[in-house]
């Protein structure tokens, strides 16, 4: 099992509303969830950015991940992630 951080600062709530629609779908051709996300982040040390919406998704390994993030079936979705806002996501592994 692998994880990644999701960093999300919205500015397309439009986008984002089909995003999440799409999303589980769209994780799950790779063996991907969600594990966690929260519109109510707390830092707890250091300064970091607080995203409007933070998520923790959960692959069966980094292949998975990266096949998730690189299939072309799937570029609309991430197309509607990417035009909701500044999305940053980081592969823990």
């Amino acid at each position: 099992m692998i994880y990644a951080y999701a960093s999300l600062t919205i500015t397309n709530p439009t986008s984002l509303a089909a995003y999440r629609e799409k999303a589980g779908a769209a994780l799950a051709l790779h063996g991907g969830k969600i594990e966690a996300a929260t519109a109510d982040s707390t830092a707890i040390d250091g300064e970091p950015t607080i995203p409007d919406v933070a998520a923790l998704l959960s692959f069966p390994d980094k292949d998975a991940a990266l096949g998730w993030i690189n299939d072309p079936s799937l570029a609309e979705v991430h197309a509607l992630r990417r035009d909701a806002g500044v999305s940053d996501i980081v592969l823990l592994g």
